[in-house]
């Protein structure tokens, strides 16, 4: 089984990500699917949509979970019964989960294109990450920023919630491997801790979350 990397932040925060290699039929060997999930998997025209979703119950599994542990929300927000926090996502051929004991978190993969450069002002005031000889650099960055914020939106998935009104991501190096990221909605701050890595032409953003300003957590975690 190709598992293609497990990433342990501490002991109660894990990231598992899978490279999808295998064809649908082998993915599905072993995996029962609620009556919601396989009503769901049934209606994705895209094989590599299939083998995607299957793929991510098998990275459940390398927490212990099946499919009947996970259940969505009226938004389409994965959770697990258990309480602890889920957060999925998949792109072309990789697929990958964050699961935490007890901090809400977000994940998100992309693959690195020079599209985004195109779209970039939809989402994030360009301007505020600095300039780049390259537009190669510049994607790169880019990349980074939209995964960061798609992530801090999986974690506060509120209807109106506006990538570029509400969501704002620090600016950082790109060797630095880090950043944070801040929601600002209906008079309330939530701070996230936001990590990134690069791998094979995609790039992964998570975020963690602080607790909301003037909190006990948000000033320990600030010091």
């Amino acid at each position: 089984m190709p598992l293609y990397k497990t990433i342990t932040i501490n002991p109660g925060i894990r990231i598992h990500i899978w490279k999808i290699s295998e064809k649908e039929d082998a993915l599905a060997e072993g995996i029962t699917l609620t009556p919601h999930c396989n009503e769901r998997y049934r209606g994705m025209k895209s094989e590599l949509h299939r083998r995607g979703f299957l793929s991510i119950r098998h990275l459940m599994a390398e927490e212990g979970y099946t499919d009947q542990d996970l259940y969505y929300d009226d938004l389409g927000k994965p959770h697990l019964k258990d309480g602890s926090f889920i957060s999925i996502t998949h792109s072309y051929q990789f697929t990958g989960i964050i699961i935490s004991n007890d901090i809400p978190v977000g994940i998100d993969i992309e693959k690195q294109r020079e599209k985004i450069l195109k779209i970039a002002h939809k989402f994030t005031p360009i301007e505020e990450y600095g300039s780049f000889s390259d537009p190669h650099g510049l994607m790169r960055k880019l990349t980074v920023v939209w995964g960061a914020k798609e992530s801090l939106y999986k974690i506060n998935s509120t209807i109106g919630l506006s990538f570029l009104k509400n969501i704002d991501i620090e600016d950082f190096e790109m060797d630095s491997g880090m950043t944070t990221g801040l929601i600002r909605l209906n008079g309330t701050s939530f701070f996230f801790k936001v990590r990134f890595l690069e791998f094979e032409g995609f790039t992964c953003a998570y975020a963690m979350q602080i607790k909301s300003e003037g909190s006990e957590e948000y000033l320990i975690q600030k010091q």
